[in-house]
């Protein structure tokens, strides 16, 4: 069996937060197989490198004996998760529920072992809680103790809206843990409250309380924001091979390293190493498409990411693109040209449109040769003529 110090040692790495350590530890002396959930509103289709912060911190968990549960929320997702929102989210209709589920069904097993996985949607048990069982969730909880909640907190000061059914979302998943009587349960940093409410309903239920491991939001392209397909800042995991190498190559030297915590399955010695290589002379970019290539590898394969690296080298090494350029970030719909103008690599729109027409105008390495409709959201790489470029983020 393997020492506990030693699994403790992995599970929490890149963690924010567990709480509680004594609690976890005293539960891996159990020496059974925990229940490890993980809840999932599928409030939309396609999963990013974002969500597998979380995917792969239930894989360890499998890789360590574990029995991983991935709840998906086909009824919480009609309410609607508040969570770090400052207005109130619409609830998504059940055909959308259920179409966006069938697709994370079929992404999280690039993650996730198929046959040491549950998947339950907890329709089969908030569905038949019906009136009564509703009104006694809802005494479990005061309304004051709702308002400690940051992002409520936060609407309820500036006199923004609150939905009474807002107030029920944490309840309901608090008591998806009661009703599968979990035994440690993950999310990102900003579902803290929602999975110390599941400890308290399990209190209440006479249950254990699970332990709440809670993990960072990985920042997106724009080195600012949490990665999200709203903002266009996100890689998803049904990329092309050779999107996913452009849009990973495309992130800040400084940003690389919180992805390597968070993302690669290298030894974190193995990092450290490629942080004093890197300290002692060594080109962060070539350190950028080692990590690149670990999660090309991961949801495509070996070769595609030996091809996807080619395509880069043939695409952008050998058109003498620099290393350090201006980064730059526009807000909102903007035209090609205004954005060329306004990044300083034309005077003008109008010479961002000769310039286009001339085959001088590229965007991650691709010719341009309309630049009068809309910039894409997300980042990508402006290049006018053969010496002018700038990364720029458009949200």
């Amino acid at each position: 069996m393997t020492d506990i110090n030693t699994v403790l040692a992995e599970l929490k790495r890149g963690v924010d937060e567990i709480l509680s350590e004594a609690d976890l530890i005293e539960k891996l002396k159990e020496n059974r197989p925990l229940k490890v959930k993980l809840g999932a509103d599928p409030t939309a289709p396609d999963i990013h490198l974002g969500h597998t912060v979380v995917l792969n911190k239930l894989r360890q968990f499998q890789q360590f004996g574990h029995e991983v549960i991935f709840l998906i929320g086909d009824f919480t997702g009609m309410v609607g998760d508040p969570s770090g929102k400052n207005t109130t989210r619409p609830p998504l209709s059940r055909e959308d529920v259920l179409r966006n589920a069938e697709t994370y069904k079929q992404q999280i097993f690039k993650i996730l072992d198929p046959q040491k996985t549950r998947i339950v949607f907890n329709s089969d048990w908030l569905g038949k809680l019906g009136t009564e069982g509703m009104i006694r969730l809802a005494s479990n909880y005061t309304v004051a103790r709702m308002l400690e909640r940051d992002d409520f907190k936060k609407r309820f000061s500036s006199n923004q809206p609150i939905a009474i059914h807002e107030f029920i979302y944490p309840l309901l998943q608090g008591h998806d843990s009661v009703a599968l009587e979990a035994d440690v349960e993950l999310g990102g940093t900003d579902q803290k409250f929602n999975l110390l409410v599941g400890r308290e309903l399990q209190k209440s239920a006479g249950q254990k309380p699970q332990v709440a491991i809670t993990m960072p939001l990985l920042v997106g392209l724009d080195g600012e924001k949490k990665m999200s397909k709203s903002l266009g800042n996100y890689v998803g995991i049904t990329d092309s091979p050779s999107e996913m190498f452009g849009k990973i190559m495309s992130i800040s030297d400084d940003l690389m390293w919180d992805w390597y915590n968070l993302l690669s399955f290298r030894p974190l010695s193995d990092i450290a190493q490629l942080k004093t290589d890197v300290a002692n002379g060594k080109n962060p970019r070539d350190i950028k498409i080692l990590l690149a290539k670990e999660i090309i590898a991961r949801f495509h394969s070996d070769a595609d990411a030996d091809a996807a690296e080619q395509e880069f080298i043939n695409r952008f090494q050998k058109g003498a693109m620099p290393d350090e350029m201006p980064e730059l970030t526009f807000e909102g719909d903007i035209g090609i040209a205004t954005l060329l103008k306004e990044a300083g690599l034309v005077a003008s729109t109008s010479e961002a449109i000769r310039s286009a027409q001339g085959g001088g105008v590229k965007i991650n390495g691709e010719k341009v040769e309309d630049v009068k409709g809309n910039a894409a959201k997300g980042t990508a790489v402006y290049q006018v003529g053969k010496r002018k470029f700038a990364r720029i983020t458009v949200k």
